[in-house]
């Protein structure tokens, strides 16, 4: 036997272990304790919904609309865009108690309203960051910065694939533009790069160059990929660099995507009736279309999917993205589909142990905005307060947690950070965040960094 054929011989030995059944996606090692939850669905409302409008209703507001803010909301403080001395803004939509548990809800998320007492409303959550990018890189790796792994990965990465023939982490994005992080919001990081998410799309091949070329038939595609592997185990025997495995893995989980995501994909078989309940048409590149695919991913196996919906950057600069044209557009196109994937979760027996999270990466002032005075009504970036909801997967249903002060300025009452709800989402889903690691760097990485803790009240 040659140098080559020994280094082969390692390498296809080393490749055979390596796609066994779960092969390179499999847990480094379980749980650290009981799960309450086995897979995620993370709706996140690019571009940061008002709480203000939404959720977390100020009389206050209405009692001073139209009067100069309190100069301690504004003095030495940093906006995005707000200059001098901004005027109070009350919401220009009513509020109604809703289920036994009386949460306060718009009239703008009329279907919301339906299942508050299935959620927990977070009132008192708070960011250090106030623009777009690093908000959302902030809420999706723990980081400011870019380079450090999304919760999706550190999740593929703790808790493993459940379905051999679909990503671990799969990425939806819906709306006009894509989210301001960009593909850090679902990046491995230092990661293996098989945690990655996946991106799926509605209209082609569901996963951009998917299909063989015209001419590839799946046999000769088989051979190419065997070939390739060979190749690719060869170098690994020599250099031991665990990316190549990671691009080995990639191809096998392709290959076999080639006949597992088409049927995921075929909106068409479900009913008349579920496609009523999302408000979701086959084929159409919806939020409600989407909510309805994650559905599909999840009983299929999916450990963790995301969703991104942009558009509710609600400045007030013109009618594109003012609160009385704007929002209540934002709110038609994902009110309905939100509450029915809670609803259908929970029917199919999926809710109890799937965590759906719902929110933007930061909240909206309670001042008018009126950029270069503008008449249209928006509100500006706002770190310091906002709300996102809970529901399923260990989260105690039916309670509003935390408060702000009258204005909705400052959280008052049990504030959650960034890194408290990572802590918190870990927990349920087994992981103690202190010891969930990874050394790069010549050190100890978390999810959490240095902070973060669980928030037991939100625990059932």
């Amino acid at each position: 036997m040659n140098r080559r054929d020994a280094l082969t011989g390692f390498g296809a030995l080393a490749l055979r272990a390596l796609l066994a059944d779960q092969g390179a996606l499999a847990a480094p090692s379980a749980p650290h304790f009981a799960a309450r939850a086995k897979r995620v669905v993370f709706l996140h409302m690019a571009g940061a919904p008002s709480q203000l409008d939404l959720f977390d209703p100020k009389p206050k507001l209405a009692e001073l609309d139209g009067q100069v803010a309190p100069e301690s909301l504004f003095k030495g403080e940093r906006f995005a865009f707000i200059k001098g001395a901004p005027k109070l803004l009350k919401s220009p939509y009513e509020f109604a108690r809703h289920g036994q548990s009386g949460a306060d809800v718009s009239e703008l998320l009329p279907q919301f309203a339906k299942i508050v007492d299935k959620v927990a409303i977070v009132r008192s959550m708070r960011t250090r960051e106030f623009n777009h990018a690093p908000a959302q890189i902030y809420l999706h790796t723990g980081h400011a910065r870019i380079g450090r792994p999304s919760f999706g990965a550190w999740v593929s990465y703790g808790l493993g694939a459940e379905n051999r023939d679909l990503p671990a982490f799969v990425v939806m994005t819906s709306g006009q533009y894509q989210p301001d992080g960009g593909a850090s919001l679902w990046g491995p990081g230092f990661l293996p790069g098989e945690h990655q998410g996946v991106r799926f799309r509605t209209a082609g091949d569901g996963v951009a160059f998917l299909a063989n070329p015209a001419g590839v038939s799946r046999e000769l595609r088989r051979r190419e990929l065997d070939a390739l592997a060979e190749l690719n185990a060869e170098r690994s025997a020599v250099c031991g660099d665990p990316q190549i495995a990671a691009r080995i893995a990639q191809y096998e989980m392709a290959f076999r995507m080639q006949a597992s995501v088409p049927d995921l994909m075929d909106l068409s078989k479900e009913t008349a009736e579920t496609l009523a309940l999302y408000g979701a048409t086959p084929g159409e590149a919806s939020f409600a279309s989407h909510c309805l695919l994650a559905r599909r991913m999840l009983e299929r196996g999916v450990r963790f999917v995301q969703l991104y919906h942009w558009g509710w950057d609600s400045h007030g600069t013109g009618p594109n993205d003012d609160l009385v044209t704007s929002l209540p557009q934002r709110c038609r196109e994902t009110d309905r589909a939100s509450a029915a994937l809670v609803l259908d979760l929970e029917r199919r027996g999926l809710l109890d142990d799937t965590l759906v999270i719902w929110g933007g990466e930061f909240g909206r002032t309670p001042m008018n905005e009126e950029r270069d005075g503008s008449k249209f009504l928006g509100r500006d970036h706002h770190g310091h307060a906002f709300t996102l909801w809970l529901a399923g997967g260990g989260v105690k249903p039916g309670i509003t947690y935390g408060a702000t002060d009258e204005l909705g300025y400052f959280v008052t009452e049990n504030p959650v950070e960034v890194n408290d709800l990572h802590a918190t989402l870990l927990h349920l889903l087994g992981i103690d965040h202190e010891r969930f690691t990874y050394r790069a760097q010549g050190r100890d990485f978390r999810l959490t960094d240095v902070a973060g803790r669980v928030v037991k009240d939100l625990i059932a």
